[in-house]
């Protein structure tokens, strides 16, 4: 994904995050999915029409489809009110492609940035899909984890890409380490939802039973 496209999901992702977390309008955060989506969908399939072909070059422009599908699908749920659990399986599809992208960036292009940012994408899809499918109510959570993502895997590295800051060394060394800490916030996170979510469970049979 370009930067321009980066810088655009990241503003994306911020809103749907505030929206998650109760502080945006459902409506007015959808309407910019949509633009974003559009977008998203429509230069992919020129630049992969103008491109060489080569089937990496198109494996690369096709993983834009996956923000962009998604951001549609949004968009057309906050404005229609229809059910979202299409989006919740779709979201686990992504999560598995993701997890795809996370492995070749690490074997085939020894990318240890994109390695990263392609599993904490991979978590984030996984989450919605625990949301809108299983109806996990954990939005507020994901709202959190969305919020972050937003600035660590897309605005800062987007804007340091754009003033050609990535290419300092000392730059994608700092922010591996930042990736790492956010994985380890994430872990830390689900953690306590699980650990509360059996300690709830516990409770219930103890009620029964007596």
């Amino acid at each position: 994904m370009g930067d321009v496209g980066l810088l655009l999901s990241g503003a994306t992702l911020f809103l749907n995050s505030l929206m998650l977390l109760g502080k945006a309008d459902n409506k007015s955060v959808g309407v910019f999915n949509l633009f974003v989506g559009l977008l998203q969908i429509i230069f992919p399939i020129y630049l992969i029409a103008v491109s060489d072909q080569d089937h990496w070059t198109i494996f690369n422009l096709a993983c834009v489809f996956l923000f962009g599908l998604t951001y549609l699908f949004v968009g057309i749920i906050n404005l229609t009110g229809i059910d979202g659990s299409g989006l919740g399986w779709f979201s686990l599809w992504v999560s598995i492609i993701a997890v795809v992208y996370m492995i070749l960036s690490l074997v085939h292009n020894h990318d240890i940035i994109n390695t990263l940012t392609w599993a904490m994408w991979a978590y984030l899809w996984f989450l919605f899909f625990l949301s809108m499918a299983l109806n996990k109510k954990i939005d507020v959570y994901i709202g959190k984890v969305a919020f972050v993502q937003s600035w660590v895997t897309l605005t800062i590295p987007s804007l340091l890409s754009l003033t050609g800051a990535w290419k300092m060394e000392y730059v994608s060394n700092i922010w591996i380490y930042v990736q790492v800490i956010s994985l380890v916030y994430f872990c830390f996170c689900t953690g306590k939802i699980m650990l509360a979510a059996n300690n709830r469970k516990n409770e219930q049979d103890l009620s029964v039973s007596s």
